[in-house]
């Protein structure tokens, strides 16, 4: 597989994502879920707690990834959900330094949202990978 990063810009290279990413060669395509701060018997942990819901939520997605054979740095795409866009921010590292011990730097979109589909949530990272 080979990657392409596509940056017109250079500002959001230095905030850890690519504008877009031409992939070329791949084989198998993953299309994530939205993976959450939920524990393996689908509870709902660390409520009010954006740094540990967004640690387990990318650590669910690396479940998901590994799962399928993949990891991180597989990732082209993520979408990023939260119910609050300042507070995420102030955590935003927990996020970067992840992807870049990676060496991944998907195309990226951040959406502030009203609510997730459980209330105590605030975080829901959705991913698209390619091997």
């Amino acid at each position: 597989m080979e990657r392409t990063a596509v940056n017109p810009w250079a500002w959001s290279v230095e905030m850890g994502y690519n504008q877009g990413e031409v992939v070329s060669g791949h084989t198998r395509t993953l299309y994530c879920s939205g993976q959450t701060a939920m524990s393996g018997e689908g509870k709902p942990q660390h409520a009010g707690d954006m740094a540990a819901q967004l640690a387990l939520s990318l650590g669910n997605l690396e479940a998901v990834l590994g799962e399928a054979g993949m990891s991180l740095a597989n990732l082209v795409r993520l979408n990023v959900y939260t119910t609050d866009v300042d507070l995420l921010f102030q955590h935003y590292g927990v996020l970067a330094s992840r992807l870049g011990a990676a060496g991944a730097a998907p195309s990226t979109t951040m959406l502030g949202v009203v609510r997730l589909a459980i209330p105590d949530l605030m975080v829901e990272l959705e991913g698209t990978a390619v091997a």
